[in-house]
């Protein structure tokens, strides 16, 4: 079945510097169930880009399978795409990163995709520090293959058909904070004032950008015993710090209790502005946020925001000191120099 989404475009929406409108950052119709939490983030992707005016022709969208991985087909029309094998998307991104390193890499994954088949790929991809978006839609289930239980399930909850999960969960964030990465947040599909500033400053940032969005199935993981369901996640939500997200040009006001904040300065000039809600909150202690998340995750609570943020960290290509110029753009005599200069090569080596 196919469906066709109507090119009508209002003649008062609003463009950006590009002269585009949010409907120039849509994807195809979604066939995802109604209500399911990932089509809340491929529009709070949509606003995103269309909010920092970024060429879509520029972003290169990267997906495995299951669920999450079909919602790249529901945004971004205009942008590159490639749909790898289950758990495989890191080792693809890490080559297509290599070739052209000047494409903005927004990653759809899941709680299976990356916490189960594609753990030791996860794990790789953060502690090489590949510059890229990588967010998981972690709905605690096999939504595309009818509800099974995923490794992110909470220990001791069940599925709709009634088993139970026997073991301790995978917590993502966690392990992306141990692993090094420079940008962690957890956020919920449902909280689009939330997750589009985070998403933003995720794609602004220079290093492993790591979101983790809880997601809940509508069909098959939002019922009493679940801990991803709707209602459990929208009565222990609770968060450390509201973040904004203010471009060079331009600043966005949000309305936030009253607190101190910090403001951090990214590569290209953008300010993560951070309201604390708790006093002690500290995004640079790597630390600190692995305590937080583990002492609300004690209490039955899920802890969103952003938990950690190095403005400073060196992402792969710095590390590896690669050409200034993608490797798609070098000529030929540069990929290949011949065999003279292979021979120089091997020789340095005896």
């Amino acid at each position: 079945m196919s469906f066709a989404k109507s090119k009508f475009h209002h003649k008062n929406l609003p463009v950006n510097d590009l002269g585009l409108t949010y409907r120039d950052y849509e994807g195809a119709i979604s066939t995802l169930c109604a209500g399911c939490g990932h089509d809340s983030i491929s529009a709070a992707i949509v606003r995103a880009c269309a909010e920092l005016s970024i060429e879509p022709h520029k972003i290169a969208k990267m997906s495995g399978i299951g669920c999450s991985s079909k919602a790249p087909n529901y945004f971004l029309n205009n942008s590159h795409g490639f749909n790898t094998v289950h758990g495989r998307m890191p080792s693809v991104t890490t080559g297509a990163n290599l070739a052209n390193k000047d494409l903005t890499y927004l990653a759809m994954s899941g709680d299976g995709d990356s916490a189960s088949i594609g753990l030791g790929q996860f794990a790789h991809v953060v502690r090489r520090q590949l510059n890229m978006v990588y967010m998981v839609a972690n709905n605690g289930v096999y939504g595309l293959t009818k509800g099974q239980l995923a490794a992110t399930s909470d220990r001791g909850v069940k599925n709709k058909t009634g088993d139970t999960s026997l073991f301790n969960d995978i917590d993502l964030c966690v392990m992306a904070l141990q692993l090094g990465a420079s940008f962690v947040a957890r956020c919920f599909s449902g909280d689009k004032n939330q997750l589009i500033p985070i998403i933003k400053a995720a794609i602004a940032h220079q290093g492993f950008a790591f979101i983790d969005i809880i997601s809940p199935c509508v069909t098959f993981n939002n019922h009493p015993g679940s801990t991803r369901s709707y209602d459990y996640v929208q009565e222990h939500v609770t968060t450390g710090a509201v973040t904004d997200f203010v471009p060079i040009k331009e600043e966005i006001n949000h309305e936030v209790p009253e607190g101190k904040f910090e403001d951090v300065c990214l590569h290209d000039g953008s300010i993560m502005r951070i309201h604390k809600l708790d006093a002690d909150y500290d995004t640079t202690d790597r630390f600190k946020a692995l305590q937080d998340v583990e002492r609300h995750k004690a209490k039955g609570e899920i802890l969103t925001g952003l938990l950690h943020l190095d403005p400073t960290a060196q992402h792969y290509h710095e590390l590896n000191n690669t050409t200034d110029t993608p490797l798609s753009q070098l000529k030929q005599e540069l990929l290949c120099p011949g065999e003279r200069v292979l021979s120089t090569i091997n020789d340095s080596f005896r």
